[in-house]
């Protein structure tokens, strides 16, 4: 019991950071007037959270998976996660919204927040670490989604209420991966590459391409921060 309630509470505070994150955003939309330096802040926002993306992929997810899997099946779910989100991307456009950003943070959030949950059973510290990792990654993505939300005609109301309920994905997933996948590492594993691949696929899809500023350096400077976020928190995992 006494397990349950600390990856509850772990996987809370990972998670309250997508809500933060969209709060902040709120803020910045309503209070920050238009104009260079708000595009420019936008635009770094998105490159950094898309550095923490790949960096997820890099340090965390694709690792994980490939110490488990043989080849054929890590290269087919890899792929069959890149090809879902083509089609689920394409739909999307084709409905006239864009919810990449959104997309790729649960792809990311999800997968490790059970993660968490799994290896929780076996290394509590890793466990707290984890979280820490977790609730740093949301925080800019969750911001960013909530720009790309707005930007598809939803009311500033209806996004806080999408990422105040996501938020408590984490908890959802955690508490699953305790109890489900604990002794399961090939299905956690198998999750993990699905989530590489559809990951980078919407970061050179959409997300690289959304960062893109002219005559700014910031947000290709942005995507190096990011990148070092998850290079500091793989040495703090170990």
């Amino acid at each position: 019991m006494e397990d349950l309630l600390k990856i509850i509470l772990y996987s809370f505070f990972a998670g309250v950071t997508v809500f933060l994150g969209g709060l902040l955003s709120r803020y910045f939309e309503k209070y920050l007037h238009d104009g260079f330096l708000k595009e420019e802040i936008v635009h770094t926002s998105i490159a950094f959270g898309g550095g923490i993306m790949i960096a997820a992929v890099a340090f965390v997810l694709a690792p994980k998976g490939m110490e488990i899997l043989l080849s054929v099946p890590m290269a087919i779910l890899f792929l069959s996660g890149a090809i879902t989100f083509f089609f689920l991307d394409r739909y999307i456009e084709q409905k006239g919204g864009t919810v990449s950003q959104l997309l790729a943070m649960l792809m990311d959030f999800v997968p490790e927040a059970i993660a968490l949950g799994a290896v929780f059973a076996t290394d509590h510290n890793l466990g707290l670490l984890l979280a820490l990792f977790i609730g740093l990654q949301n925080f800019p993505e969750s911001f960013n989604s909530y720009l790309e939300l707005r930007s598809s005609k939803y009311t500033s109301r209806k996004c806080l209420l999408i990422l105040f309920f996501l938020s408590f994905s984490g908890v959802i997933s955690a508490i699953s991966g305790y109890y489900l996948l604990s002794d399961m590492p090939q299905l956690t594993a198998s999750l993990m590459l699905f989530s590489s691949g559809g990951i980078l696929y919407l970061i050179f899809q959409d997300i690289a391409p959304m960062s893109k500023l002219e005559k700014s350096w910031f947000p290709a400077i942005g995507v190096t921060f990011g990148f070092l976020v998850g290079m500091v928190g793989q040495k703090i995992l170990g």
